[in-house]
C-alpha cells in the first residue's frame, strides 16, 4: 500500500511541475508559447490563470496529505527483534576471547655475584 501511495505522489509532482511551467507569470512563462491571449481560451474557461491557480493549490494540497497519510503504512520498526543482520547474529554468537587471569609478578631477584675462582 505504501508504494501505491509513493507512485501517487510522484505522478501528482509531475502534474504538478508541469501545471506550473503552463502558468503565466510576469516573464510570460509557457503559456505565453502557446499564442499569449490563446492561452486563456485553451481549457474553454474565461478565466485560465484562476483555473491553473486552484490546480496548483488542489494538487499542492492533495501531495501534502498523501505525504502525511503515507506515513501511516510505513509500518512500526521491529521493537523486540532490533536489527536483523546476518553480521549481527554472526557477533552475537560469537564469543569474545576471555582475558587472561591476572598473575602476581615474581619477586625480583638479584643475580648472583660471579664467583672468581680459588687462589691457592
Amino acid at each position: 500500500m505504501f508504494t501505491v501511495f509513493i507512485v501517487v505522489i510522484a505522478i501528482i509532482a509531475v502534474l504538478l511541475v508541469l501545471i506550473v511551467l503552463v502558468q503565466n507569470s510576469k516573464g510570460g512563462g509557457l503559456a505565453g508559447e502557446f499564442g499569449g491571449s490563446g492561452a486563456s481560451q485553451m481549457f474553454g474557461v474565461k478565466r485560465t490563470t484562476d483555473l491553473l491557480e486552484q490546480i496548483t493549490w488542489g494538487l499542492a494540497g492533495a501531495m501534502a496529505i498523501l505525504a502525511l497519510v503515507s506515513h501511516l503504512f510505513i509500518g512500526e520498526p521491529q521493537a523486540a527483534g532490533g536489527i536483523n543482520s546476518v553480521n549481527v547474529e554472526k557477533a552475537n554468537q560469537r564469543s569474545l576471547p576471555s582475558a587472561p587471569a591476572p598473575t602476581t609478578p615474581a619477586p625480583a631477584t638479584t643475580p648472583a655475584p660471579a664467583q672468581q675462582p680459588a687462589q691457592k
